[in-house]
């Protein structure tokens, strides 16, 4: 990243750092993916359980195969070939889980995150549950404030999301939200954490790298 970009990016990131720890959460900013592991790593026990919600961000920071390999149990509803029995017994798990692994779909400059889930376990466990939340956002994540974080997430994170899927959604074949009425709708739920939950450990990883969608 050329010096100029790289100004403006950890600008925005700092402010962003600076308004989380305002609003009671932990937060830091990185440079890098792997620096952004590295922190990860001091967070965690051994022979902890580790929840991982549904982000790219978190399979493109490559650590999933690390933490299996340091004999961590996984609940990872991406598994291949789960039944719908084992992905919802999954995503429970991770509710009480001793670590929860997820980004975030927009942060603001304010220090608010706003995610839009279909099924819930996400934000749920992103609230209340797990013993530690740490949740990893690329630079690309930070917009002005909720309703553009809103207007991000249904036309930039859905539409991509949904066109992974192969969902049959108008948003994967326009690239937009046109506010369906779909049952296999993914923009169910909208949470914004305006402050940190009160009894929840929350640590929020902005990376100076673009990071999911």
């Amino acid at each position: 990243m050329d010096p100029i970009r790289q100004w403006w990016v950890e600008e925005r990131a700092m402010k962003t750092v600076e308004r989380l720890q305002a609003h009671q959460f932990k937060a830091l900013y990185v440079k890098t993916k792997a620096e952004a592991v590295e922190e990860i790593w001091k967070q965690i026990a051994p022979k902890q359980k580790i929840g991982i919600g549904g982000s790219i961000t978190i399979r493109e920071l490559g650590i999933l195969g690390q933490l299996e390999a340091r004999g961590h149990t996984l609940h990872n509803h991406w598994l291949p070939g789960l039944s719908k029995e084992d992905s919802l017994q999954v995503r429970k798990s991770q509710m009480v889980s001793d670590v929860f692994l997820s980004s975030v779909n927009a942060i603001t400059l304010n220090g608010e995150l706003v995610n839009i889930d279909g099924v819930g376990n996400r934000v749920n466990s992103l609230s209340f549950g797990p013993g530690k939340i740490i949740l990893v956002a690329g630079y690309n994540k930070i917009v002005d404030d909720v309703q553009e974080a809103i207007k991000r997430i249904k036309n930039v994170a859905a539409p991509l999301n949904a066109k992974r899927l192969s969902l049959d959604l108008p948003c994967a074949k326009l690239g937009r939200c046109v506010d369906c009425n779909s049952p296999n709708r993914i923009c169910c739920i909208l949470v914004v954490h305006e402050r940190k939950p009160l009894i929840s450990d929350v640590l929020v990883i902005i990376v100076g790298e673009e990071l999911g969608f």
